[in-house]
């Protein structure tokens, strides 16, 4: 049970750290103009992806298939993100 909430708050944690990047940039420059909306959206699908990659590391024992359906996650996402900015434009 510890290990859990441990696994969640590292989530949680790198979640925060990756969103303070725009929002620090927000600060400094126009270039960088995310709404709430932008960083809901971004929260959520980083937490999914976390969530994702901790059950993979969890179920899965053979390492090829474990680096398998992780890169498999991580295309996912940057492709989902290629296609949110793409709309932004």
């Amino acid at each position: 049970m510890l290990m859990k909430n441990k696994r969640l708050f590292i989530i949680l944690s790198s979640l925060l750290a990756l969103l303070l990047i725009p929002f620090i940039a927000m600060q400094f420059t126009d270039e960088v103009n995310w709404s709430r909306l932008d960083f809901l959206v971004m929260g959520a699908l980083l937490f999914c992806v976390g969530l994702a990659i901790d059950f993979i590391l969890q179920r899965v024992s053979k390492p090829s298939k474990r680096l398998a359906l992780i890169a498999t996650v991580i295309i996912g996402f940057v492709m989902i993100w290629a296609e949110l900015a793409v709309g932004i434009f």
